[in-house]
């Protein structure tokens, strides 16, 4: 059996796994596309912090040490999974990518495509993170700033942006923690959706980070109050850019001399195949897809709302360890 992803999900179904009797290297395998033993966690930026407090932000049934009740940072997560992959004994094949499963043979075992060449197994489950590609508008690419365009996933410290005008584009959780970190060294403008515009977010893109307990996306209105009262300037949706200029919902423009797109992530299950992205999950049981062997954990598309959460990540992780052991 072989486990996609090495992160809080991967590691979950892992510990179930191995509560269950399960024994690393020998009945399960955990792979990892990332190099050199560094999980997503890693590159996000330094003054991150989760939305959940430590209570409920551990897996494997084992807690995070200090203060249950504060929000831990990005470099705490990191040294926790370490932490984590080294108690439950698992070796992790690090920079071994996914790129597609199939059933194979008579249907009882699949063959999964890796950047290494294929491997036949019998279960195959996909942790590979329901908020794990960053996301642009397609008008991104009409914009020409002098000075940097990223998305917030490549973001790590105030340093990394020129002095000046810096346009956030996204309110939500994220765009909002870069808003008040940059306002101490930076004119910032903040882009946001009032509650109750655009209910519909864009079809797989997150808006809330993928490291977040699940809650709402938006901060609430006295939190952008708050800002404002830090130097924030808080303006309607960008809808488009055409140059270096960035024209506005309510027909306002600016001309930033940076960018920092906070608006969202994509799924990172591009890997499996289309029928199982494509069909409806709701009445299936959460985790499982429509080919035998064949699990998703941590996705909620695939599960129940929160399942990106630690919370859900933990129901998932259970309820697969269930299914795989009581697989015919």
């Amino acid at each position: 059996m072989i486990i996609v992803g090495a992160g809080q999900a991967g590691l979950a179904v892992a510990g179930a796994l191995r509560n269950a009797g399960l024994v690393p290297q020998s009945d399960f395998t955990v792979i990892d596309a990332n190099m050199n033993g560094q999980r997503s966690w890693a590159s996000r930026w330094h003054s991150m912090a989760l939305l959940s407090d430590a209570h409920h932000s551990s897996i494997a049934r084992r807690p995070l040490p200090g203060d249950q009740s504060r929000r831990p940072r990005v470099d705490e997560m990191e040294e926790y999974l370490a932490s984590v992959e080294a108690s439950l004994g698992i070796a992790v094949m690090w920079g071994m990518r996914a790129t597609g499963v199939d059933p194979y043979g008579s249907g009882s075992s699949l063959l999964l495509s890796t950047n290494e060449g294929p491997v036949q197994t019998r279960n195959v489950v996909c942790a590979t993170g329901a908020s794990s590609r960053p996301w642009v508008p397609p008008w991104a690419a009409d914009l020409i700033v002098p000075g940097v365009a990223m998305h917030s996933a490549d973001y790590q410290f105030p340093r990394q942006i020129p002095a000046g005008d810096v346009l956030i584009v996204g309110g939500g959780v994220s765009g909002a923690q870069i808003a008040r970190e940059l306002a101490h060294s930076h004119t910032v403008t903040l882009s946001v959706r009032r509650r109750g515009q655009d209910p519909k977010p864009r079809k797989g893109v997150r808006r809330w980070p993928w490291s977040a307990h699940p809650r709402s996306e938006l901060p609430h209105e006295d939190e952008h109050a708050e800002l404002q009262q830090h130097g924030v300037s808080i303006v309607p949706p960008a809808r488009g850019a055409d140059g270096r200029q960035i024209n506005f919902e309510d027909g306002a423009q600016v001309r930033p001399r940076s960018v920092i797109f906070a608006i969202g992530y994509l799924p990172a299950d591009d890997w499996l195949p289309k029928v199982v992205r494509d069909s409806e999950s709701r009445h299936r049981r959460p985790g499982t897809t429509s080919i035998p062997g064949l699990y998703v954990a941590g996705f909620p598309k695939y599960s129940t709302p929160g399942a990106d959460s630690f919370t859900g990540v933990r129901r998932d992780a259970a309820s697969i360890a269930r299914r795989i052991l009581n697989r015919p």
